[in-house]
C-alpha cells in the first residue's frame, strides 16, 4: 500500500541509523514492525503480570544452573 507521509529528515535519518536500514522505506517498515511488536508484548505482559509468583525463585534458578554445569575432571 502506498502512503504519503511527512517525516522530518532528522528523525528519518536517525531511524535509518538505529534500524540499519539502507532505504527510507525499509526504515519506516522496520520501525512500524518494532512498534507493533512492542505493543503486543506490553499487552501480553499486562495480561500475565503477577501470575507466576511461585514459578521460580532466584535460588531455584541458581541451583538449576549449578546442576546443569559440567563438573571439572
Amino acid at each position: 500500500m502506498k502512503t504519503t507521509i511527512d517525516i522530518s529528515e532528522g528523525k528519518l535519518g536517525e531511524a535509518m541509523k538505529f534500524t540499519g536500514a539502507k532505504t527510507k522505506r525499509e526504515a519506516v517498515v522496520t520501525a512500524v514492525e518494532s512498534f507493533n511488536r512492542l505493543k503486543r508484548l506490553e499487552k501480553l505482559n499486562a495480561r500475565v503480570r503477577g501470575r507466576f509468583r511461585d514459578f521460580m525463585t532466584p535460588a531455584d534458578l541458581k541451583a538449576m544452573r549449578a546442576a546443569d554445569t559440567p563438573k571439572d575432571r
